[in-house]
């Protein structure tokens, strides 16, 4: 059986956004057809356009027009102070599309504000969709402005992960081929809709088959990516909660709201949506699972291993607590509010205090009950 390359998606090189394209004929090179913006001018994908796009879906406040700030709803919890409906400019924005408050955030209790991240379809909203114009200048435009936002949030994150699956996945081999070109043929084709300025057709696209197509093809993806179960303690194959990996022995199904997993090896499992609010991660091995919709908030995860971690965003990293002890994969940074100085009770494992808050008290943003993220109108 063929392997993912070991070493996961390589260093992204820095890129302008999302469409751009890299020299041809690089090592990897995977066929299809890509569209700048406004053309449709066929040119070959290669494994450096992957990465330079990934590596694209950042986001850039000073290009955007502030709808994070708008656009999303959300409900006074541990989350936000205030309530907000969706389409509706936050208090705190001010004419600039400038947060008034963007250095108090967390003090005032704003931590859904400090983790949100929309992977830079804010400023591909504002500037490539709508060409520069601001839904305050162009009142007009804002009800389309914010429906595209939201497709684009999905279309991004898409992006982020179908291009950490291209970027591992062998193209030439025997049994991934089939998948690689899957995955290219997605990645292409949601690329094609972010770099469109048809507003139109991007409000059309059916996000509810987008999510079940990606999702179906990640899914294989992640079982070819995290490899079979090869764990240094012999242990092998399924592990207690059904899911295949190396560790993951004693942690039950379903949600894991508040447990304690300090120090578990929970090495190539899937956690694929679990909520994990408040969990107990300090110093837990996490390398080479599946994280992809696990939510995360006030999760500890200092001290934790992730490095090889599939499909992780940095809006999970930042909702959750960790410090300079936290391994994380390639191409994630450590969010800017956690420590950089190691306090005393995380140099050893399960030493954690508890979560300083109340798993299933933290903010369930209006829209989104389940997994409490806030959600465009």
């Amino acid at each position: 059986m063929s392997t993912p390359r070991p070493d996961g998606p390589p260093t992204a090189p820095a890129c302008a956004a999302p469409g751009a394209t890299g020299a041809t004929g690089a090592t990897g090179t995977a066929t299809g057809s890509v569209p700048a913006a406004g053309r449709t001018t066929a040119v070959t994908l290669t494994l450096v356009d992957v990465a330079r796009v990934r590596a694209g879906l950042r986001a850039d406040c000073a290009r955007c027009a502030g709808l994070c700030c708008v656009v999303p709803g959300f409900t006074a919890s541990a989350d936000f102070p205030i309530s907000k409906p969706p389409g509706v400019p936050c208090r705190h924005l001010d004419g600039e599309h400038r947060c008034g408050i963007h250095t108090e955030l967390t003090g005032r209790g704003f931590a859904g504000c400090v983790a949100f991240d929309c992977l830079g379809a804010g400023q591909q909203t504002t500037q490539v969709t709508f060409a520069g114009r601001s839904w305050r200048t162009h009142p007009g435009d804002a009800p389309a402005m914010f429906a595209v936002f939201g497709v684009l949030r999905v279309l991004h994150e898409s992006l982020h992960h179908l291009g950490a699956a291209l970027s591992a996945l062998d193209p030439s081999g025997s049994d991934t081929a089939a998948l690689a070109a899957r995955l290219r043929e997605l990645f292409t084709a949601a690329l094609a809709l972010t770099t469109t300025t048809d507003a139109d057709r991007l409000r059309a696209v059916d996000l509810d088959l987008h999510r079940r197509t990606v999702h179906l093809a990640l899914t294989e993806a992640s079982t070819v990516l995290r490899g079979p179960a090869t764990p240094s303690t012999g242990r092998t194959g399924t592990n207690h909660a059904g899911t295949r990996g190396a560790g993951g022995r004693g942690v039950r199904d379903g949600d894991l709201i508040g447990t304690r997993l300090a120090g578990a090896d929970l090495r190539g499992m899937v956690l694929t949506g679990r909520l994990l609010l408040g969990a107990d991660l300090h110093g837990a091995d996490l390398r080479g699972a599946d994280l992809r919709g696990a939510d995360l908030r006030g999760a500890d995860l200092r001290g934790a291993d992730l490095r090889g971690a599939w499909f992780l965003t940095p809006m999970q990293l930042a909702a959750a607590r960790g410090d300079a002890t936290t391994r994380l994969p390639t191409g994630l940074d450590h969010p800017t509010h956690w420590p950089t100085t190691v306090r005393a009770d995380t140099t050893s494992t399960g030493s954690a205090p508890a979560p300083s808050a109340t798993p299933r008290g933290r903010g369930r943003p209006a829209g989104d009950r389940r997994r409490g993220r806030r959600t465009p109108r």
